[in-house]
């Protein structure tokens, strides 16, 4: 569900169903496992380790698990993942980006064009879409008690943030793809823990669609989701307040 507007409350109603942290937890577990067989297992040396170590801890994902999937990651039999991306169109002209990570390319693209035709999409050839979306780093960080939010904002915006927004229980901060690294070491130094810290794809434009079609193309993006290949799905739907309560 990333790459759109109520992203953090958005991303809190998708992790709380047991079913979807499931498969949350299949979703870190491989990310630790690429980071750790890519630059090794000691997250101090390997920063995205260290990211999806962090991100891991965020969702709640046992420390056995963590500190498993590192350890396999290390061994000569541990699984290698190929990662790549996908694009194409869900109904009423919804781009979808899904990035992707598989020990087996036939079965996920054969997955991938099949969910996209059983839900009345299409499978795009590499840039049909990807001109849609602009790179950016987006930090959920859970609020503090007595918390300035000016002198917060000011702060955060001098470490690069393009946009920082407050609600109940967090601060979400969005900057520029290549400001990533400075904004973490700005809340690190503000002794501020964020839950998850990604890169995402957020749409230049957003498409709103009837109740009708978007529980259409609902259906694909839930199907894409709880694809184990797809670790991320990017769309540009502009999601009412009633739509939001419905998923």
């Amino acid at each position: 569900m990333s790459g759109h507007s109520k992203w953090s409350t958005i991303k809190r109603k998708k992790g709380a169903n047991d079913a979807k942290r499931g498969k949350i937890f299949t979703k870190l577990i491989r990310e630790i496992t690429i980071a750790a067989r890519e630059g090794g297992g000691d997250p101090d040396g390997n920063p995205r380790l260290r990211l999806a170590i962090q991100n891991a801890k965020g969702q709640n994902l046992p420390k056995d698990n963590i500190d498993r999937a590192i350890s396999k990651a290390s061994g000569a039999d541990a699984e290698t993942y190929t990662e790549l991306t996908y694009e194409g169109y869900a109904p009423a002209g919804v781009a979808v980006f899904l990035e992707c990570a598989t020990d087996n390319l036939n079965r996920t693209v054969s997955h991938v064009r099949s969910l996209f035709t059983k839900y009345g999409g299409s499978l795009g050839v590499n840039g049909s879409v990807d001109y849609m979306f602009d790179r950016k780093g987006m930090f959920l960080v859970p609020k503090k008690q007595g918390m300035d939010e000016d002198e917060l904002t000011l702060e955060l915006i001098d470490g690069g943030a393009e946009e920082v927004e407050f609600s109940e229980e967090y601060v979400e901060v969005i900057c520029a793809m290549e400001d990533f690294g400075n904004m973490q070491a700005k809340l690190e130094a503000l002794s501020l823990e964020s839950e998850s810290a990604e890169l995402q794809r957020v749409p230049t434009t957003l498409v709103k669609l009837n109740d009708e079609d978007f529980a259409k193309v609902m259906k694909l993006i839930d199907a894409f989701e709880d694809d184990d290949d797809v670790q991320k799905v990017y769309h540009n739907i502009e999601i009412s307040a009633s739509q939001l309560e419905t998923i």
